[in-house]
């Protein structure tokens, strides 16, 4: 697997259509997004991978620091540039401590990966679940962020500390580095299992890590030297130079502190009319919108890859589209008289499937389908139940905007599955003779800057998974009040809340534990196999690199 670093999730056609080339030449003439914004090709012989290098590099992309104990992919929420809630866009910042610390001798052998994640607002941006997460704010006329510590997500999860109220954009290089020298001298070098910056935190605790920082950023500033500096600040200004000009297009009514809209449209029958309902989301630009291209758990042809990269060229004001942590695209300024145009061109190729923004846009990592860390196809079981959905016209409902479905394939967390409103993650069970793919499924989860972790609720064989999803859509259309939607309700469970009959997560368990139950390995073998093969499970997993 050969991992290209998208910082920001910003892609340009041309670099677009560079990946179909090699996906076609090296790999298996598909792409893969993952959850932090990274574009993966796999199945890559180990000899041709200097050949993908190359090409990647003619279009100014690369593999270096994607995997390994570095400084991985910088994440920027999809939304900063065009969200009605920014104070600024964040864009250009995360570019810059990308560009700044790669191949940065400060950060080549860290104790293991670090991870930065900028968010556009409070709302749009996975920032407490990172090494380093960072709000954008403004006080007193000068930018600058909030900034959470020590958050991320794996088989044991931490939510983000925030360091100060508010951090000046000034300040904003040496708080780096101090949090990347602190985390490289005091790190565990020794233990894989603990070796990630959170544990660090959770082991010497926040007050004591908070003071240990914010004396070595005191440090970092009496000595870092003017170059260095100025090179951080030729990055920011070189990117703030290419970025689309905000000021040349007017921003629209929508106004501050509200929810980014969808289109005002209400869903009908026709493709177009469901397309435009879940994947076309006004811009704070007057007059422009974005448009969301739903993959399957992460997947485009090489063609596909194509067709979106001319998308780009004809109808998008920036000539760029982004990535995002639910494994889609997002093409932005567009003008409102294109969008049927392009509709027309994305369904064309099997790119105008509705549905993102609500529950059907499932995520999943890459799974047994080819990491050596997972246990279950959670790929495939991603797939089905996105297609499920369609079938069933789930993306039409209101109730299920703001939803998610997260599937990771082990405990490892790729998928994200501790974020999402109803998670995954994969393991094996015994049942008398024959071993079984199972999840353990959790509720409540969520991102933002007020994210939360969710919480396990039970073990469901994979097979089951979908029956589950299912029952528990069809308790929350029987017990929800007027007006709440599944993400709502579901909060509401996991604090004891509920109304009517299920008033807490027990309740909800009770109501799923028959369904679980599975038939005699003879009577009904197929219970016992994971999706995507036909021969009996075995959980079997090697050493390998995470799969985002």
């Amino acid at each position: 697997m050969i991992r290209i670093k998208v910082p920001g999730g910003d892609i340009s056609p041309s670099q677009l259509e560079k990946i179909a080339n090699l996906s076609e030449s090296f790999s298996i003439g598909s792409a893969h997004v993952s959850t932090r914004q990274n574009i993966q090709l796999h199945w890559v012989q180990l000899e041709d991978v200097s050949e993908v290098f190359r090409g990647l590099a003619e279009v100014g992309l690369t593999s270096r620091e994607a995997c390994g104990n570095t400084i991985r992919n910088v994440m920027c929420s999809h939304f900063a540039g065009v969200c009605p809630n920014e104070p600024f866009d964040t864009t250009p910042y995360a570019k810059a401590i990308a560009r700044f610390f790669l191949r940065n001798p400060i950060c080549q052998n860290l104790p293991r990966k670090f991870k930065f994640n900028f968010s556009c607002c409070p709302e749009h941006g996975y920032v407490r679940i990172a090494d380093v997460g960072l709000v954008p704010t403004i006080r007193d006329g000068i930018r600058g962020f909030r900034v959470y510590l020590g958050g991320g997500l794996g088989a044991a999860s931490f939510i983000g500390h925030l360091l100060e109220e508010f951090t000046p954009e000034s300040r904003l290089l040496s708080t780096s580095i101090a949090t990347i020298r602190l985390y490289d001298r005091l790190g565990n070098r020794e233990n894989l299992a603990r070796n990630r910056m959170r544990y660090l935190v959770s082991e010497i605790g926040w007050e004591k890590f908070r003071e240990l920082l914010l004396k070595e950023r005191i440090l970092v500033e009496a000595t870092i030297s003017i170059p260095t500096r100025d090179t951080f600040e030729g990055f920011l200004k070189a990117t703030e130079a290419a970025s689309t000009n905000p000021s040349a297009i007017p921003i629209s009514t929508i106004g501050k502190k509200k929810k980014l809209p969808v289109i005002n449209s209400e869903p009908n029958d026709t493709p177009y009319g469901r397309w435009l309902h879940t994947n076309v989301v006004a811009q704070k630009q007057s007059g422009f919108y974005s448009v969301y291209i739903s993959l399957g758990a992460g997947d485009i042809t090489s063609s596909q890859l194509r067709v979106l990269a001319d998308c780009i060229r004809e109808f998008s004001l920036e000539k760029k589209a982004r990535t995002n942590p639910q494994q889609n695209f997002l093409i932005r300024y567009i003008k409102t008289d294109q969008l049927p145009r392009v509709f027309q061109r994305l369904s064309g190729s099997g790119l105008g499937n509705p549905g993102a923004n609500t529950i059907v846009s499932t995520v999943g990592c890459s799974g047994t389908t080819s990491c050596n860390l997972a246990i279950t196809n959670s790929h495939r079981l991603a797939k089905e139940i996105q297609s499920k959905f369609l079938e069933l016209n789930v993306d039409k409902d209101n109730d299920f905007a703001d939803s998610t479905i997260k599937i990771s394939g082990c405990p490892n967390s790729c998928g994200q599955h501790e974020v999402a409103t109803i998670g995954f993650y994969g393991g094996a069970s015994r049942i008398g003779t024959s071993m079984v793919p199972i999840y353990t499924m959790l509720f409540a989860g969520s991102t933002g800057e007020e994210g939360e972790l969710g919480k396990a609720v039970m073990r469901v064989p994979a097979k089951k998974v979908l029956e589950v999803v299912l029952k528990i859509i069809d308790v929350f259309k029987k017990e929800r009040k007027s007006g709440e939607k599944l993400n709502e309700w579901i909060h509401k469970l996991s604090t004891g809340n509920g109304t009517s009959e299920v008033k807490t997560l027990e309740d909800m368990k009770k109501i799923l534990l028959p369904i679980i139950e599975l038939p005699a390995f003879t009577s009904a073998p197929d219970f016992y196999k994971d999706y995507g093969t036909d021969t009996n499970f075995v959980a079997k997993t090697a050493r390998g690199e995470c799969a985002a």
